[in-house]
């Protein structure tokens, strides 16, 4: 687990909001304070679908919303002039990419033991700070996969021009 402060708080909320930057990870939680407190829970609402729909997983290929469906729901909480007095997002890597990204560990992680790659991100007290850190199904004395995502999420953070300190 690794702390990250967002130094060009503009630039990262603009890649965040605007673009799709943040498009390879799907929405666990999120919370807007504003003038009223938005909390979002992205869990997929079975009772919501049809029962063909439900089934039907490629049309739904997640328990979570996608972080590029939810964006402009959260966009519009936020959006105006006045700066929010508080912002959280949970964020998990899609499945398909942390997948790819354990094959590449050359260690002999169990299959299914990293349940997902986690993305904090907090925004209090006029500061940013994205958090990194590993779901696991079980106990892992092995700490590669924290490793890779610290190092997997550092590169994207440099890549996508978003400038930060690392605490």
């Amino acid at each position: 687990m690794t702390a990250y402060k967002i130094t060009e708080l503009k630039n990262f909320m603009g890649k965040l909001l605007a673009t799709d930057c943040f498009d390879p990870f799907l929405l666990q939680e999120a919370v807007i304070t504003t003038y009223n407190t938005f909390t979002i829970d992205g869990r997929l609402e079975k009772d919501f679908f049809t029962r063909e729909e439900w089934e039907d997983t490629s049309a739904r290929p997640y328990a979570l919303s996608r972080w590029a469906d939810i964006r402009p729901v959260c966009f519009s909480l936020i959006r105006g002039r006045k700066t929010p007095a508080a912002m959280k997002f949970v964020l998990y890597l899609k499945p398909d990419i942390r997948d790819k990204l354990i094959a590449r560990c050359e260690t002999n992680i169990p299959d299914g033991y990293v349940k997902d790659f986690v993305l904090t991100i907090r925004y209090e007290n006029a500061s940013m700070t994205c958090i990194t850190g590993v779901s696991f199904s079980g106990f892992l004395p092995d700490k590669t996969p924290e490793r890779l995502w610290d190092d997997t999420f550092q590169r994207f953070l440099v890549k996508k021009g978003i400038s930060f300190e690392v605490l």
